[in-house]
């Protein structure tokens, strides 16, 4: 029944065609041997819900007349700008993005809830950017999982009231005990108990959060089942211990848990372990007990009537999974009386359920997770969080007892996450294969229930282990049955990289990084967490297509917008070896990189012209710069790219007096260009028409940002391209531009 609403809740957002899954559900019900009637009713239940979410889900915006909002308690301030959701006049969600006005402002909004108050506003939608690339974080499919309607920037804002009602109530009592966490904890201590205690993970710092990914334990700092569990039975036995009724404490846990999952910041997987609490509780109440999986069954159907756009959420997408696998492997799972087989067998059963959907969402799974699993869930859930709850209850208490225990318990805890850091930087525990197609997600989930079943019934356990290692292995190798040169210009706003995969993944070498030229600014504005290109553009990308390994990474020139990122790069995927233009270390913004690289241990080389890239697919070979002294754009190393089918020229900020260099000294060998990176980002220092006219390329890419502020391409260059008849794509308005070379020459592009 439950899984009939999901149909439907998915088949209303996307197609109707989708309810055809519902045939599917049909079949194994049958094969369930479920009586006609039920499966009849799973079908109408399922029709009808899809017609009541068809009316009932927020249609996308297209003009924006919002004047005033309501904030809800999904907001963050960073830096300068307030952003979250909030509720307009025209009773929608939208997520808001408001530039505070000054520190005074700031410090005014981060000493008080903003949940319910209310703001008159003059605002405008936010123009649409493309996307940087089908791997990277997608703003639009993050406002369709929260159930808004579109996104608003706000250019002037006046606070008019505080709407009161028990949500906002309780929004602010959330906001009062994180305050009071980071006024009586140690700032060591800080977020991980705004974590365990009101799921929070904001203050969390990238190290550590990098390490509990590598290591599979992320999930233990999202309140959940565990979470409930420990606190209802603490309230419960306390309730007891204090001579209040059975029936009497069951109701009070009924009243209290809805309040708990208000505090504890009402993620998916609190509000599921606490409504399948509720339920039961409730059966209970009424001596008629019900089975778990009714309750798990009915706590979905609640969840997504209420909030359809739920589906989308990853959070609930894993919480559910997890507890459905935990619920219908439990035959599986008692079959042992091993504390440490069935915390394996728990473990790898929640493992399986989820691997597909985590490699669809983010590109690699922790081998690691099944060992660390068995180490830290019950360290986390039955010491370090009930440590969190006493300790919290005594900064309350007495602040004189709780600095004791305070002083007894942090350095504990530091060696902890000193050891945690360590373990979570060790090599060879994520696997990363590639983004799956949502087929093969299909298809995998369809050989871990047939895993899970030949378990259960102890037969053809061989069939269904190989089974099951099919979509694995084929999800493993398939980048290395590809026999097209890829060449992807990923959009990292103003700034260039630039990845070219050699056939059957045989070599992968990367020209450039992207990177912020940061500028001075108010200590107030200066954000909690800075953004990262390489983390948050260019990674991401390769985790995408699965590339765990750069053979060659070139650093063109010493400009922050071709290298700032490389560091970030550097620290989750391995480099074999680095080239740099001559003499370029000395540049102040190189010496982060290159402290990582001797880090690391990585082989630097300072390339010049006639310098050659080893390849068995192309000649690569360096034609700029021809001495040794660095001065700047016009010290770019400059990569010709060439076979029988194809000839590239890749400029990095290379300028006209490089550009004439070039035509002396190269002119035979660079003309009727396949492909050319434009110098400099379209700048009118670059591309002048002598160049454009000899090259004459089939197609140019320009790297450039969108709406970036120096007006790159600039006017004259396009003018210059559209006069000369050269197609060119950019970057900033048309999202990463990917290149294949099939092996027979042919030549496709594609954008986003």
């Amino acid at each position: 029944m439950a899984l009939s609403v999901v149909v439907a809740s998915i088949a209303a957002y996307e197609s109707i065609r989708l309810l055809f899954l519902l045939v599917l559900i049909v079949f194994w019900l049958l094969y369930k041997g479920k009586h006609i009637l039920f499966i009849v009713l799973v079908v109408v239940f399922g029709s009808s819900s899809y017609m009541y979410f068809i009316f009932s889900i927020p249609e996308p915006s297209e003009n924006v007349t919002v004047n005033k909002i309501t904030w809800t308690d999904s907001y963050r301030i960073n830096g300068s700008y307030l952003r979250g959701f909030a509720i307009g006049d025209d009773q929608q969600k939208w997520y808001v993005q408001l530039k505070i006005k000054s520190e005074q402002q700031k410090n005014v909004f981060l000493n008080e809830s903003i949940a319910g108050k209310s703001f008159l506003i003059e605002s405008q939608e936010i123009l649409k950017a493309p996307l940087s690339h089908m791997y990277a974080f997608d703003m639009e499919a993050y406002i369709k999982s929260n159930g808004a309607v579109g996104q608003i920037e706000v250019q002037k804002y006046q606070l008019v009231g505080n709407e009161k009602s028990f949500v906002s109530f309780m929004a602010e009592k959330r906001f009062d005990m994180k305050q009071h966490i980071q006024s009586t904890f140690p700032s060591s201590l800080q977020s991980e108990a705004e974590a365990l205690l009101i799921g929070s993970r904001e203050q969390m710092p990238t190290d550590l959060q990098v390490a509990y990914q590598t290591l599979g334990i992320t999930h233990l700092f999202a309140i959940s089942g565990l979470h409930v569990a420990l606190i209802t039975l603490i309230l419960y036995e306390l309730l007891i211990r204090i001579g209040v009724r059975k029936e009497s404490a069951s109701w009070l846990l009924i009243l209290v848990l809805p309040i708990y999952a208000l505090l504890a910041g009402g993620a998916p997987s609190v509000w599921r372990s606490v409504s399948v609490t509720e339920i039961v509780l409730l059966s209970m109440a009424y001596r008629n007990k019900i089975a778990m999986e009714d309750a798990f069954s009915l706590s979905i159907i609640g969840f997504v009537f209420i909030s359809p756009w739920i589906v989308y959420q990853i959070g609930f997408q894993l919480s559910y999974l997890a507890a459905f696998s935990l619920i219908y492997s439990s035959v599986l799972l008692n079959s042992s009386s091993s504390y440490l087989k069935q915390s394996f067998m728990i473990t790898s059963v929640c493992q399986l359920i989820v691997y597909p959907i985590l490699l669809y969402h983010f590109y690699e799974v922790s081998i690691s997770s099944f060992l660390a699993n068995l180490l830290f869930v019950p360290l986390f859930s039955f010491l370090i969080l009930p440590i969190n709850i006493f300790l919290l209850f005594l900064t309350y208490l007495s602040t004189s007892i709780s600095g004791f225990m305070f002083s007894m318990y942090e350095p504990i805890r530091v060696k902890l996450e000193t050891f945690i850091l360590y373990i979570g930087h060790l090599p060879f525990q994520l696997w990363n294969p590639m983004k799956p197609l949502l087929p093969i997600v299909f298809f995998a989930y369809l050989t871990v229930f047939f895993f899970f079943v030949c378990l259960e019934k102890r037969k053809r356990i061989i069939i269904g282990t190989i089974t099951l290692l099919i979509p694995i292995v084929f999800m493993h190798i398939k980048p290395y049955l590809n026999s097209s040169t890829w060449i992807s210009f990923l959009n990292v706003g103003q700034g260039d990289c630039i990845i070219i995969e050699m056939p059957y993944r045989k070599e992968v070498i990367m020209i450039d990084t992207g990177g912020l030229l940061r500028f001075e600014q108010d200590s107030w504005k200066e954000t909690n967490e800075k953004y990262e290109v390489g983390r948050q553009i260019v990674v991401p990308f390769l985790k995408g297509r699965g590339i765990t390994k750069i053979d060659t990474l070139v650093i063109t020139h010493a400009d922050a917008d071709h290298m700032e990122g490389a560091e970030e790069v550097l620290e989750e995927i391995k480099i074999e070896q680095v080239h740099i233009t001559p003499d370029s270390t000395q540049k102040e913004v190189m010496k982060d990189l290159i402290k990582e690289i001797r880090k690391q241990n990585i082989l630097v080389l300072e390339k010049i012209a006639g310098d050659h890239i080893e390849s068995k697919y192309f000649q690569l070979q360096y034609i700029y710069p021809f001495d040794n002294m660095y001065e700047g754009n016009n010290d770019s190393l400059v990569l010709s790219m060439k076979n029988a089918y194809f000839h590239g020229l890749f400029m990095g900020d290379l300028e006209k007096e490089g550009e004439e260099e070039l035509i002396t000294s190269y002119a035979s060998a660079i003309k009727q260009l396949t492909l050319l990176k434009l110098g400099h980002h379209g700048s009118k220092t670059s591309s002048i028409e002598s160049f454009l006219e000899l090259t004459e390329p089939d197609i140019s890419i320009i790297s450039a940002g969108y709406n970036n502020r120096y007006g790159h391409p600039h006017p004259e260059v396009v003018e210059r391209l559209n006069r000369l008849n050269l197609p060119y794509l950019q970057t900033g308005k048309d999202g990463t531009i990917q290149v294949e070379i099939k092996k027979n020459g042919d030549i496709m592009i594609s954008t986003p």
